[in-house]
């Protein structure tokens, strides 16, 4: 059973069998934009854990796998409690809520985009354990649980160059000469191939999987969402760190970091410098892509408009390369990236009245709490109530559920009121686009709000922003569900 309810209940049986109690509060916990759902359980005496559900068995063996292996190798994962493999659920230590992306964000304050040098130390950290992963893990790891390859081999990386063509080029409508773009690719995947690659390639270490808990030195790293590992380079996860897009460093802090990550490296493993550098553009490049094909898959096609806000930090990225020379001759790649730096890289969006300079900032909130606070300075914008809607709150099965899952989803388009309401806030909203566009204005809020706002705010306020990623998508958007922390258990 896959429905919310049911996972629920099975997350819930786990967490008794392993503490002894059923859990008293339950409630969701923001996903990686994957299909893989989570839950945070909670029982009378503070005792918690994550509940987890993941549809593809073979990538949740891949993670099961490699969880135990690096628990036995004393790295800094979450515990693995529990496990029902054949409903694709399980329970793990709850490493708490703060990212190192977050970590970061929060570190910035006043949204400079300086990077706070009270968090060197904890990058540094980060990049002392990568080598661990690699080296140790890489002698360790069944390589034949790894989903959906063993190896970043040829394969995989003409994968990753299809995917950010596919849904990131095509779906933006970058043009480009597809003959020669294979070409191209079939060049580069060459060019990667030379790197020794006998280490365990963590996939996607970037700040989103690295948790923080509290600790000296502004906090200790924890890591997570390792499942896509394989046997491959080291150089390609020091670049998902270093070039990852929002986290935005700079190029002197960059250089700073590798060097210290190849000094660590050089405590675990022989390093000629030189040799790993011959390919380190090569593989910062392919690291970028696959990132770009992520963001247009997300955003473009399924209509999560928060993944495109990553693409002008990943075009400033490409930019750099791009000026420093890439390291092999790449004409039509090279071609299109270029495309992509003008219309997303530095001063793409530099007129005063470009309608690229909007930015619509929605999200849900229960009116019991206030109105949200405008914290852009203008002012302007809509706040729509849904309260007189059919409430799937009060139905025992949706109760734990919230506008972001399927069942509630359905449930809302059932209702002919629902779609009357949205024809009538799109309207309004479509007219203050055209109209705030057209006078160069910056930012536009539109939040909608009912009484918990869990379910049918949060419904709309998603609705929304797939509208405007696929009618405007030149248009910025920002979703923030005020309530999330708080929804009902």
């Amino acid at each position: 059973m896959t429905g919310t309810r049911g996972l629920v209940d099975r997350a819930s049986a786990l967490f008794e069998d392993w503490h002894g109690e059923l859990p008293t509060e339950v409630g969701p916990v923001a996903g990686d934009g994957s299909a893989r759902r989570y839950w945070r359980l909670s029982a009378s005496d503070g005792a918690s854990a994550l509940g987890a559900y993941g549809p593809d068995r073979d990538e949740n063996r891949a993670f099961f796998s490699f969880s135990r292996t690096f628990r036995g190798l004393g790295l800094a994962v979450p515990d693995l409690y529990a496990v029902d493999e054949p409903a694709g659920v399980w329970l793990l230590e709850d490493l708490g809520d703060t990212t190192l992306f977050e970590a970061v964000k929060a570190a910035r304050g006043n949204g400079s985009g300086e990077f706070p040098e009270s968090m060197l130390p904890l990058y540094r950290r980060v990049l002392e354990e990568l080598p661990r992963f690699q080296i140790e893990g890489g002698r360790s790891i069944d390589f034949r649980r790894a989903y959906p390859r063993s190896a970043f081999d040829r394969q995989s990386i003409l994968w990753d160059l299809n995917y950010f063509k596919y849904h990131f080029l095509k779906l933006a409508h970058i043009p480009f000469n597809e003959a020669k773009l294979e070409k191209d690719f079939g060049k580069l995947a060459r060019f990667l191939l030379g790197a020794e690659r006998d280490y365990f390639l963590y996939r996607d270490f970037q700040s989103r999987n690295v948790m923080v808990r509290e600790g000296a030195d502004g906090g200790e790293p924890w890591f997570i969402d390792y499942q896509g590992g394989r046997r491959g380079a080291l150089q390609y996860d020091v670049a998902s760190l270093l070039y990852d897009a929002k986290a935005n460093l700079d190029e002197r802090l960059r250089g700073l970091l590798l060097d210290h990550y190849l000094r660590a490296l050089s405590g675990h493993h022989p390093v000629e410098r030189d040799r790993f550098m011959e390919t380190w553009g090569g593989y910062v490049l392919v690291r970028i892509l696959q990132a770009l094909g992520a963001y247009g898959y997300r955003g473009f096609f399924e209509r999560k408009p928060r993944f495109l806000q990553s693409v002008p930090y990943a075009a400033a990225n490409i930019a750099g390369l791009l000026e420093d020379g890439l390291e092999l001759a790449v004409p039509e790649l090279e071609g299109a990236l270029r495309r992509v730096v003008e219309r997303w890289g530095p001063g793409a969006v530099a007129s005063e009245g470009s309608p690229d300079r909007l930015t619509v900032s929605t999200g849900s909130f229960r009116f019991a709490s206030g109105y949200p606070q405008d914290t852009s300075g203008h002012g302007g914008g809509y706040v729509f109530d849904c309260r007189g809607l059919p409430n799937p709150g009060r139905l025992e099965e949706y109760r734990g559920a919230t506008g972001l899952d399927p069942e509630v989803v359905a449930y809302l388009e059932r209702q002919p009121e629902v779609e009357a309401f949205w024809e009538r806030a799109r309207a309004l909203v479509d007219a203050h686009v055209a109209e705030f566009r057209q006078r160069g204005f910056s930012q536009l809020s539109v939040y909608f709000g009912c009484t918990g706002g869990q379910h049918r705010s949060v419904y709309f306020a998603e609705r929304l922003a797939r509208y405007l990623a696929e009618r405007s998508p030149e248009v910025g958007v920002s979703v923030v569900h005020r309530e999330s922390a708080d929804w009902p258990r």
